[in-house]
């Protein structure tokens, strides 16, 4: 239940724009997009092309952490899963919680997780939370060129980040992420379930092609 509280704050404050839920939605899948061009763009601590290309879906995110005692992070951004005729539209997920301990400032932290296992896509497809590490493992993925031939898999999630254009490392464990149903209906311009995008049931928006086009070189 804390869990719970705390993420409906995290999105509610998230939400408090101006911005319609579509227009929410389209900036989240424009900094996916973008996430995805960084991490190529720094191909000796970036994601390997044999992760990419073995994945059955990505959860990429978009994390912000403020305080000065303590500390509150929240985030928003997209799922997306590969299915038999490519990848999926996006999903919208959001994430928040609480921290301790002296933290004075703000940072913002890009996150990529790697879903290595249809298990793992099915856990983002459902209502409610996922916590990462809890029923799914989760691990820093292998990273650069010199990962590329050795790569295996060793987890159902690998996460990668980047925080202020550096590769950070950041762990995730114990995360919780959840989809975000009113975004996903203002995006849509209907009720849809995580499921029914994922799933491939639901044709992607004209407003997802740059991200599918970055997509499918993989």
């Amino acid at each position: 239940m804390r869990q719970m509280i705390l993420f409906l704050a995290a999105v509610l404050i998230s939400s408090c724009s101006t911005m319609s839920p579509h227009d929410r939605m389209q900036a989240d899948v424009d900094q996916a997009a973008a996430i995805i061009e960084r991490f190529e763009a720094i191909p000796e601590q970036g994601i390997p092309p044999a992760v990419m290309k073995a994945a059955r879906g990505l959860a990429i995110l978009t994390v912000t952490k403020a305080g000065f005692i303590g500390s509150v992070r929240g985030g928003t951004g997209v799922v997306v899963a590969r299915t038999a005729k490519g990848w999926s539209g996006p999903s919208a997920i959001g994430t928040g919680g609480l921290g301790a301990g002296f933290q004075a400032g703000a940072e913002v932290t890009e996150f990529v997780i790697i879903l290595n296992t249809p298990a793992a896509v099915e856990a983002f497809s459902k209502q409610g939370n996922v916590t990462l590490g809890g029923n799914m493992s989760v691990a820093a993925g292998p990273v650069g060129r010199s990962a590329e031939g050795s790569v295996a898999l060793q987890s159902a999630m690998y996460s990668y980040s980047r925080t202020q254009g550096l590769f950070a490392g950041v762990s995730l464990e114990g995360t919780a992420i959840g989809v975000r149903d009113d975004v996903n209906q203002g995006y849509y311009g209907r009720a849809v379930t995580a499921n029914d995008i994922l799933s491939g049931r639901v044709a992607p928006p004209a407003g997802a092609g740059r991200l599918l086009s970055v997509l499918n070189k993989y």
